[in-house]
């Protein structure tokens, strides 16, 4: 026997959906036409103003993204523009870390120098022929590898590394240091001039670890006491230095 085919108006509706959805859209987007004009303009114009901050490298390549994007239809622009203005704000805006990753980061900074304080005053010790400046310089190496083991203490306890290393810049001045050793003998007055200008930069460097917010507690504690100490020192110097004249 046959069975009549079942009959279902299933198709019917989803077509009247479809075509629902279809007319609502237009509507939409017929409605929405101007704020999406206005919307595409604005990331237009934030983009721009993101691209002058940016390296030329990256302006560059964006400029011909860019000039792709202008072909794109209305409704790919607003979504392309926002995305594109906020990869922009991206690659500007600065890159967030962890507390203890700025912290590890600001005390990174300050061993540099602190290192650069203990190349600095072995320096002194091997130049000087004055036996008094030889002994106080012993005593700033030792107390500068004391600032160096404590604060890597801290370093560690924040998950990184002992920072071992110096500065370029102290690297290449102890480089001119040698070559001028060379040509002429540096008397005391040489070698505590040189032992000022490396002192004023310890203190700069605590200036700036000091204006870190992320740096706290015990850490920042023994940073503002080795501050303290490097101001003293520098004053220091600057006395036997007047006394040399």
């Amino acid at each position: 026997m046959n069975l009549p085919e079942p009959t279902s108006d299933a198709p019917e509706k989803a077509k009247n959906l479809l075509d629902g959805a279809t007319d609502k859209a237009k509507n939409l987007y017929g409605d929405t036409a101007d704020k999406v004009k206005d919307l595409y303009d604005e990331a237009a114009t934030k983009s721009k103003d993101l691209l002058d901050k940016v390296p030329t490298p990256v302006k560059d390549a964006s400029d011909k993204a860019l000039g792709a994007f202008n072909k794109l239809t209305s409704t790919q622009k607003i979504v392309g523009g926002a995305l594109l203005a906020a990869g922009l704000t991206y690659l500007v805006a600065p890159k967030k870390k962890g507390k203890a990753k700025r912290k590890a980061a600001a005390l990174d900074q300050l061993l540099l120098y602190v290192n650069d304080r203990i190349e600095g005053y072995k320096r002194a010790v091997a130049e000087t022929k004055d036996g008094d400046l030889r002994s106080y310089y012993q005593q700033l190496v030792t107390q500068s590898q004391r600032f160096s083991t404590g604060l890597n203490g801290y370093l560690t306890a924040n998950g990184a590394k002992p920072e071992t290393g110096t500065t370029l810049k102290g690297k290449l001045y102890r480089k001119l240091m040698d070559a001028q050793a060379v040509v002429v003998a540096r008397d005391e007055k040489a070698i505590l001039a040189a032992n000022v200008y490396g002192e004023k930069w310890a203190i700069a460097a605590y200036k700036k670890a000091l204006r870190r917010s992320a740096l706290k507690g015990d850490a920042r504690a023994a940073v503002k006491k080795q501050f303290a100490t490097s101001k003293q020192t520098y004053k220091k110097l600057k006395e036997l230095t007047k006394q040399q004249a």
